[in-house]
């Protein structure tokens, strides 16, 4: 996995980045990332972590899953000596797949205008994790806007909120997505149905957002109740066309969506996965950070600086949003 910040960047300089991500979101986890760049003995347990395994998201993680104090100073940094070990063993055996069921509602707007267009989709996601994003049509969604009365969509299932600003596209539509077969892929697919992974799912959950633990729940309620999706363990890039060409089976119209997981894909092969949807002819939705896919960041005028982390919703390679990482708002550009 070299070729990633995570995997060969300094410790102390992923943790500072990671406070900055954190700023605004989440204090809890803004102080605990500062603390760990200003503590050379907890900093030096987490550079000798193999690889992506140096990420922050699997530490703070743990530290949830397993009730460690959650406030930096002596007492934090006691608990992590004496659970060193379980800790670890936490973070080898698990990935962030935080699989945040919020951000259906920045993907449905084009999942609902692309259907509008041509019919029928057949939806393919990339990074699917416990597949609660590959069912944006089980949810409600509030558009709250600031020029007119909110819009609900989909009303009498779980509702999911978000803030709209900006003109929509005409590529955008807010109303439910008729997805006549879906499919996700991952390269370690979890059961939504598993306590444990419901545990793991909640882990990853930043402290001091209620809100989102309570979605994440109702979501996971929610699919458990419907027919399992299948999902096709392994590489994205490797099984992507076989995907496609099952999708292609049940509707004309193919899209790819991911939602940050080519963040965590190595430096050199995040341009060739543009290039592999087009040449199987599928749309494709990116929602990644900002600088995550090249071609889209290179058509990004400059954001606002500072506030909350980011997304950059993307429909074929072009940029069309600024989004919260966790579906919290959408800024149309």
């Amino acid at each position: 996995m070299a070729g990633h910040f995570y995997a060969d960047g300094d410790i102390v300089d992923i943790y500072r980045w990671f406070a900055t991500e954190a700023a605004g979101s989440s204090p809890t986890w803004q102080a605990v990332c500062s603390w760990v760049a200003d503590t050379p003995d907890v900093a030096a347990r987490l550079d000798r972590l193999p690889g992506m395994k140096r990420q922050p998201q699997l530490f703070l993680a743990a530290l949830r899953h397993l009730g460690a104090p959650l406030v930096p100073g002596p007492a934090l940094a006691d608990w992590v000596d004496r659970h060193w070990e379980q800790t670890q063993r936490t973070i080898l055996g698990h990935s962030t797949q935080t699989n945040e069921v919020g951000r259906c509602a920045v993907h449905l707007p084009l999942l609902a205008g692309l259907g509008a267009q041509a019919g029928p989709l057949a939806l393919v996601e990339v990074g699917s994790s416990a597949g609660l994003c590959l069912l944006p049509d089980a949810y409600a969604y509030r558009y709250r806007f600031t020029d007119r009365p909110d819009l609900v969509v989909g009303e009498g299932r779980p509702e999911i909120g978000c803030r709209i600003a900006g003109a929509t596209p005409a590529e955008a539509a807010y109303a439910l997505p008729d997805i006549a077969w879906r499919c996700g892929i991952d390269t370690a697919p979890l059961d939504p149905t598993d306590p444990e992974v419901g545990a793991w799912l909640r882990a990853l959950v930043w402290p001091g957002q209620p809100e989102r633990e309570e979605r994440l729940a109702r979501a996971l309620d929610t699919v458990a109740r419907l027919p399992r999706v299948p999902v096709v363990t392994g590489d994205a890039l490797e099984a992507l066309p076989r995907v496609v060409a099952e999708a292609r089976r049940h509707a004309d119209t193919v899209v790819v969506m991911h939602t940050a997981t080519l963040s965590y894909v190595p430096r050199e092969r995040r341009a060739r996965f543009g290039d592999l949807v087009r040449g199987l002819g599928a749309r494709w939705i990116s929602c990644e950070g900002e600088r995550v896919v090249p071609e889209v960041r290179d058509q990004l005028s400059p954001g606002p600086d500072g506030g909350p982390a980011r997304f950059v919703l993307a429909l074929d390679g072009r940029p069309l949003a600024r989004v919260g990482q966790h579906g919290g708002w959408i800024d149309w550009l």
